[in-house]
């Protein structure tokens, strides 16, 4: 039985995305081994749950999570028509590499680990890493080049500074980046990704916020060992955890709910390896369009984290 996951509109693309979407970086066993059983059992879930956004990169698990996503797809057998999937070029476990020559071999080794004809969505990975001037001047033609080829249908780039978005937005004519992928800035602690909304909206972009969660720091488990965020965050952070805890709450599902309220943007992409991850992240939207959300938990949430709300990295990010 397909659940109604609510569908929503990715700006000009025409495309309507589940608005809760498959991160399959974790099917890269990047957080721990996935079996390809544990994967094909995940992505069966999703299905059958209503999801039917699924993103990727060559990045994650140095190509593994594109060859599992790929492989799980195709075990499952919806018709290719019925989902979506993106994945992206520029950032390989060797390093960036946003030239025309890479990118444009890339999509190739893409669609042969995925088992695809074409992709949905073609994203330029973490462009803040390589230079803006080159991904306007090189790489976007470059993938409109693919698009003309029928190798992908939209365009897209990702990375954390929002700033880089309209750095890139303003220099390329209107129609020629379909999609933003942002992570990290719309969620309870960080919501500065919302300034930037009407920006996109005029421009036509769709808009994918990823890591509702940032990144582990609103988790039982707290955030890995990397984390760049301060003393003072992960302290409130965790406070913030503590509190639900202790109430009976899971502050994920209410961190998924927060970031799931606005409609403007498409998707909120979070990564997934088993099938009660689906299951829970799937509770969250289901729950929340029975307007089921718990205000009072979240309002006392809110206002454990209210000292730290969005300075959420290093500045300059």
């Amino acid at each position: 039985m397909a659940n109604s996951l609510e569908l929503r509109s990715l700006g000009n693309t025409g495309l309507k995305l589940s608005c809760v979407g498959f991160g399959a970086s974790p099917l890269g066993s990047v957080f721990g081994p996935v079996s390809d059983e544990q994967a094909i059992a995940t992505v069966r879930e999703a299905f059958r749950l209503g999801i039917n956004f699924f993103d990727t990169s060559p990045f994650y698990g140095g190509t593994l999570s594109e060859k599992v996503l790929g492989k799980a797809l195709k075990a499952v057998g919806v018709p290719r028509n019925e989902y979506i999937v993106s994945t992206k070029c520029g950032r390989y476990k060797e390093g960036f590499d946003f030239s025309a020559e890479r990118v444009t071999k890339s999509i190739d080794e893409s669609l042969e680990r995925l088992q695809m004809e074409y992709v949905d969505i073609f994203q330029c990975h973490d462009i803040e890493f390589g230079s803006l001037d080159q991904i306007i001047n090189e790489t976007i033609p470059a993938l409109q080049k693919l698009k003309e080829a029928g190798k992908i249908r939209f365009i897209g780039i990702t990375g954390l500074p929002l700033g880089i978005f309209s750095y890139v937005l303003d220099r390329v004519p209107p129609g020629t980046v379909d999609v933003i992928l942002s992570y990290c800035h719309y969620g309870i602690i960080d919501t500065t990704l919302e300034d930037l909304l009407p920006y996109l909206k005029s421009k036509g972009v769709g808009v994918i916020s990823a890591s509702p969660l940032s990144m582990g720091l609103l988790t039982e488990s707290g955030p890995p060992e990397w984390h760049p965020a301060s003393p003072e965050l992960k302290a409130a952070c965790q406070a913030a955890v503590a509190f639900c805890k202790k109430k009976g709450k899971d502050i994920s599902k209410l961190a998924m709910q927060y970031s799931l309220c606005n409609k403007d943007i498409s998707t909120i992409l979070v990564g997934m390896r088993s099938v009660e991850q689906v299951q829970v992240n799937v509770a969250a939207a289901t729950e929340l369009a029975n307007c089921d959300k718990d205000q009072q938990t979240l309002a006392e949430v809110e206002e454990i984290l209210k000292p730290v709300k969005n300075q959420t990295w290093p500045s300059g990010i």
